[in-house]
């Protein structure tokens, strides 16, 4: 009976398959659930809120501009301000952003291309236009920029859509 001499195996590492530079982590690319690289579970869901917050904020940017066109004293007149407009001039300023916005928002949760770029630019718009509304409603105008900002730098940084197209 002859018995075959077998190598013992060195015991795993402390930190086998959890630390950065694991033959685990390194084979596998970015983890999605430690929020490193493209594609990161924290930009990606970034982005899927980034579209809710477009689609829920231009909701309200219609129903604010609504409210401005039917009634023009529903906002405080304010005195002499840079950039006063006619209240229901206004309303059709938030109407119009907010339908946009709301489209566009809908294009970013179902995935669609041209959504990013322009939700980009509609979120650079939307902080425009509340710092000019500023006056007019000062804490939900501080809340809308803090959201476009937010939206900005979620859809910037998903770079898993310029992955998937190189």
């Amino acid at each position: 009976m002859s018995e075959t001499p077998t190598t013992p195996t060195p015991p795993p590492s402390p930190d086998a398959g959890h630390g950065v530079w694991s033959d685990k982590h390194r084979s596998a690319g970015p983890d999605p659930t430690r929020g490193d690289g493209a594609g990161s579970g924290w930009v990606s869901g970034g982005t899927v809120f980034a579209g809710v917050l477009m689609t829920v904020g231009g909701v309200l940017g219609i129903l604010n501009g609504i409210a401005g066109i039917a009634k023009d004293d529903v906002y405080a007149h304010i005195g002499n301000y840079t950039y006063a407009f006619n209240l229901t001039t206004w309303g059709w300023i938030h109407l119009i952003i907010g339908v946009i916005v709301t489209i566009t928002g809908f294009g970013i949760l179902k995935d669609q291309g041209w959504a990013r770029g322009v939700g980009i630019a509609l979120a650079s718009l939307y902080i425009i236009a509340y710092f000019m509304f500023l006056p007019y409603e000062p804490i939900w105008s501080v809340i809308a920029i803090a959201i476009g900002v937010f939206v900005i730098w979620a859809l910037a940084s998903d770079s898993s859509h310029h992955a998937a197209r190189a």
